[in-house]
């Protein structure tokens, strides 16, 4: 029995995109040679790897524990690969990653610090892009290779989970509402909003709608001072990630968990192009230092 790194690469890239076409795509082969690759995998193994649905596809437990060593691996031979590339001094690497406004201040810095700290030899160009949709033209142009996002974004993008962040809501003091507070609270609740027509804003209405409320707008802004101050001075209450309420608010405003609790996931997005070795690297630097990855579904 051999198996071989494409073998292993078309397997990961099942478990990246959660499809066998997504992952035909990425790997740029055609979806019956993936797909004939990974059966002779599991022949050669003995073991089922993937179980197909009419939905698509879901790692058996097997397959999980195979997809790990397969990164393992896969990072084993790249790091061989890139061994000199930054150390040399001969010449600088240069990453350029984008990000939103509210990442840059509180999740970037510290992987691209804990990044550079490892790749000396490598520039890290952090550009914070003023809304999700500047970000994707970003990546869709190459200015930039890598993106750091709220997850889903389109399929045309590839994604790779980093970890989940808690959204809760922040309410102006003297608020009357339980702790964790109901969905069914923010029908009719006063709310600080982003601007009509914004992604942000698209994806907070379908989650109302979702969930059968209608909150009522009273601040709609996308400038962050404005929902800051549109809280602060008790005019509605805002939906924001918990980790940023100290930084943005001290201690001026009430923080509630929903009930079920709302999270949201968050990953380093890239097109379909191939990636470069700094593009690789900070890969596989997120993979190696990020919590328990997403399950397939």
């Amino acid at each position: 029995m051999t198996l071989t790194l494409a073998q292993l690469r078309y397997l990961v890239a099942v478990a990246d995109c959660r499809s066998i076409t997504g992952a035909a795509a990425s790997v740029f082969v055609a979806q019956s040679a993936l797909s004939r690759a990974i059966q002779a995998m599991e022949r050669d193994l003995g073991v089922e790897l993937l179980a197909r649905t009419s939905r698509g596809v879901n790692l058996t437990a097997e397959g999980v524990r195979v997809v790990r060593l397969a990164r393992t691996v896969l990072d084993a031979m790249k790091a061989i690969e890139d061994i000199g590339v930054y150390r040399t001094g001969t010449a600088r690497a240069t990453l350029h990653l984008v990000t939103t406004p509210t990442l840059a201040l509180d999740l970037a810095p510290d992987l691209v610090d804990a990044f550079a700290e490892r790749n000396p030899g490598v520039e890290v160009r952090l550009h914070q892009c003023g809304s999700r949709e500047a970000l994707m033209k970003e990546l869709g142009s190459g200015r930039a290779e890598l993106g750091l996002v709220d997850l889903p974004v389109d399929k045309e993008l590839s994604a790779h989970h980093l970890q989940e962040r808690e959204v809760v809501l922040i309410s102006p003091p003297g608020s009357r509402l339980p702790d964790p507070v109901p969905f069914r609270y923010l029908d009719g609740m006063s709310m600080v909003l982003p601007s009509p027509g914004t992604g942000r804003r698209t994806e907070l209405e379908a989650l109302f709608s979702s969930l059968g409320v209608r909150p009522v707008p009273t601040v709609e802004s996308d400038e962050r001072l404005a929902w800051v101050t549109g809280v602060a001075d008790g005019r509605g209450s805002l939906i924001w990630y918990r980790d940023v309420v100290l930084r943005a608010f001290g201690r001026r405003v009430e923080v509630r968990s929903f009930t079920p609790p709302l999270l949201r996931p968050v990953g380093v997005v890239h097109t379909s192009r191939p990636l470069t070795r700094t593009g690789r690297a900070f890969l596989a630097h997120i993979r190696h230092n990020s919590p328990v990855r997403e399950p397939i579904r």
